[in-house]
């Protein structure tokens, strides 16, 4: 079964001092088949350079580019999907890169999403399933 990992999940996994680390050092541990969706790449990136540096983000991206864990590329539906998806929970003010890594568990028929983000994806109701299976 695959899982789709969320940017706060990632970030949390290259920052030693973020207090999800461990657990999500863990959870990665125990994932058999984790996917990066590149729509995640700019938000981490940025994210990464502003928590943990310029040196660690390059490090981690030419490692993700090697496919580890691999990547996952959404489709110009998976766009339409996403808009679809915050026009519906806009109230939640959910961002657009969460919207698009639930179409693409939609599309994909993933039911496993990796984040630190509790509150929005269990917010979320997807066509494929009654809820995510969220982790850690």
């Amino acid at each position: 079964m695959s899982a789709l990992l969320d940017t706060g999940f990632v970030l949390a996994l290259l920052a030693p001092n973020d207090v999800s680390h461990k657990r999500c050092v863990q959870a990665m541990a125990m994932e058999r088949n984790p996917l990066l969706p590149t729509p995640v790449l700019p938000e981490l990136a940025y994210m990464a350079i502003r928590d943990i540096g310029y040196k660690e983000t390059i490090s981690f991206l030419r490692f993700a580019f090697t496919g580890n864990p691999p990547l996952v590329f959404a489709v110009s539906d998976d766009f339409s999907r996403a808009t679809d998806i915050m026009e519906k929970y806009a109230d939640s003010r959910i961002d657009f890169v969460d919207c698009v890594i639930v179409a693409m568990a939609e599309r994909l028929n993933i039911t496993r999403i990796l984040t630190v983000d509790q509150r929005h994806f269990r917010l979320f109701r997807p066509k494929h399933v009654p809820a995510f299976e969220i982790f850690p």
